[in-house]
């Protein structure tokens, strides 16, 4: 088992860091994460699934809204679709259990039906927002939760490809969309992954005002860092971190679709006033 100190030079990809002054096992569990694209075929049980929809569903939720839902896909020919629609990401097809998690407003729609209530406010961006963020909480806790299992997890934001195909694979209903997949599954040993570094805490945390400038020495220290994991995990990475970040933002042909995402959701009945 790792130790702390261990943990932490791995998550920042920096040996020099002392050992943390605060710990516990739950910050543990959290840092030892990993994306995790190769799997045995060993199912995901039901209990095991349970447990983790448990977890999901014991995350915040705002105004107890519960304004998401997850499709468990377990039918290889349809986890095989999903692939497909998904960058043709063909780990997707290999996992044994694959979780589509979903912005619901359809539920709530229908509560002000059996309630003989007005539903306007469902129009707003604010409502998928709540949807959306909603079901990243619950995600969040069903990685954790999947990962005490022994199992490995990888979000999937190519479910946003090809929005409308994923609905009508999955049977969406009007106000309702995928707004990400997780594949999950026992890793395959023979294929171990390795924790990504992410940025020093010196980028991503400001005391009481943000600043741009104050970050700018971090990033380059990062993107020697990323340099470094890039050759060691044999990835065709071309650039530092940076000039990667870039590229992925550097226009409407880089988002993979996804640049249409608005008219999908306004056909599908999410106004966004």
């Amino acid at each position: 088992m790792p130790t702390s100190k261990q943990l932490i030079a791995a998550r920042y990809g920096d040996a020099s860091l002392p050992d943390p002054a605060a710990w516990s096992p739950v910050i543990e569990h959290l840092l030892s994460h990993r994306s995790v694209r190769a799997y045995l075929p060993d199912p995901v049980d039901d209990g095991q699934l349970a447990a983790i929809i448990a977890a999901a569903q014991s995350a915040s939720s705002s105004s107890n809204l519960q304004a998401c839902s997850v499709v468990a896909v377990r039918d290889p020919v349809r986890r095989a679709k999903l692939a497909e629609l998904a960058a043709e990401q063909h780990f997707i097809a290999q996992a044994p259990l694959v979780l589509v998690w979903i912005a619901d407003l359809a539920r709530l729609e229908r509560l002000t039906e059996m309630t003989e209530r007005p539903d306007g406010a469902l129009d707003y961006l604010e409502a998928f927002l709540v949807g959306a963020i909603d079901a990243a909480l619950a995600a969040q806790n069903a990685a954790a939760a999947a990962e005490s299992l022994g199992l490995g997890i990888v979000f999937i934001g190519s479910m946003r490809d090809k929005p409308l195909e994923v609905a009508d694979l999955l049977g969406l209903p009007p106000k309702t969309v995928a707004v990400f997949g997780m594949c999950m599954g026992k890793p395959d040993p023979a294929r171990p992954a390795s924790i990504k570094p992410r940025l020093p805490q010196s980028v991503v945390l400001h005391h009481e005002r943000y600043s741009l400038d104050a970050q700018v020495p971090g990033i380059e220290a990062y993107n020697a860092t990323m340099v470094q994991f890039y050759e060691q995990q044999k990835m065709n990475v071309r650039g530092t971190w940076a000039v990667h970040s870039a590229k992925r933002v550097a226009g409407a042909e880089t988002l993979s679709g996804r640049d249409k995402l608005v008219d999908f959701l306004r056909a599908r009945g999410f106004e966004l006033k």
